[in-house]
């Protein structure tokens, strides 16, 4: 049996979006090395929406260095290949050779780039994503289950940026099936019926799917977001969540800033993955209302605390 045979991923190679005469918005994606994760989305993306945006991707690793910080990874181009998608041009890049560049988006895929990078000067908008490296993760085909997370959170990503797109449904492998196979040394353990009681609120469902898209929230932000007066009644479902394992988070000078427990089982990210991918227009407002916010929290000045 061949390749495209044994896997659903074959169909994405017609899954292209037709743009139209408005400019078009750039996207820069960000991982440490920029090259497998970043590589795929930035590939997979203009895959999808050439027409709509512009894209490129950079590594924070030797962010000194204008030159190339590695090479791409041949199982991230043969993944891309396999289903289709034009490689041509991916080299890996210094995230310091778009230093002065403006991106209408900025996106790290991995905790490291999250970490080091968590306020890039030039962004209109900036996403933490949190897809697994496909170096780390088990099953037969790992690079292209990587590439399947990242095709799912593009969907949702274009679903909420191009409304008048449609995106196919039928481009993904089942691959959060070969995900059960990855290592879980570096996970938590999570009872799945306390996990599954802290989605039954819908202040605590809705901050994670919040999470889920956009990364690192502090209590201001969600309060807006919700539509919420009351920062008790936030802080409350924050504590249940945090005492679950689910979010963690992290405290600079007067803000706290949460996010999805990066040790978090993959079956649970799964579930706060398909959740939010599957139901995007139950948080269309509050991400609309997000980003109205005047004086969000600037988080330049500690980019690397």
């Amino acid at each position: 049996m061949s390749a495209s045979a044994s896997n659903p991923l074959s169909s994405v190679g017609s899954s292209q979006i037709e743009g139209d005469s408005l400019p078009k918005r750039r996207v820069l994606f960000i991982c440490s090395g920029n090259t497998a994760r970043s590589q795929m989305a930035e590939a997979l993306l203009r895959h999808k929406a050439d027409s709509y945006f512009e894209v490129c991707s950079a590594g924070t690793d030797a962010a000194e260095a204008t030159d190339a910080v590695g090479v791409v990874d041949e199982r991230a181009l043969s993944a891309l290949t396999q289903l289709g998608i034009n490689t041509q041009g991916l080299v890996p890049k210094s995230i310091a050779q778009f230093a002065t560049q403006r991106f209408d988006f900025v996106i790290s895929l991995c905790d490291k780039a999250s970490q080091e990078c968590r306020s890039y000067a030039g962004a209109g908008q900036q996403y933490a994503w949190d897809i697994a490296s496909p170096k780390s993760r088990g099953g037969e085909t790992p690079f292209l289950a990587t590439l399947d997370d990242i095709s799912h959170r593009l969907d949702l990503f274009l679903r909420l940026e191009v409304p008048q797109a449609l995106v196919r449904s039928d481009v993904h492998a089942d691959a959060h099936s070969q995900s059960a196979a990855d290592p879980v040394a570096a996970s938590i353990i999570v009872d799945p019926i306390s996990f599954y009681k802290c989605l039954s609120d819908d202040i605590r469902l809705k901050t994670l799917m919040l999470s889920h898209y956009l990364g690192e929230l502090c209590v201001c932000e969600l309060m807006v977001a919700l539509d919420e007066s009351s920062q008790p009644k936030v802080s409350r479902n924050l504590a249940v969540l945090k005492k679950a394992h689910i979010i963690s988070d992290r405290k600079h000078g007067q803000w706290v800033f949460y996010r999805i427990n990066p040790l978090l089982p993959l079956w649970a990210k799964a579930v706060l993955a398909q959740t939010t991918e599957h139901n995007v227009e139950a948080i269309e407002q509050e991400l609309k209302r997000l980003s109205l916010m005047a004086a969000r929290p600037n988080k330049a000045s500690f980019c690397k605390s």
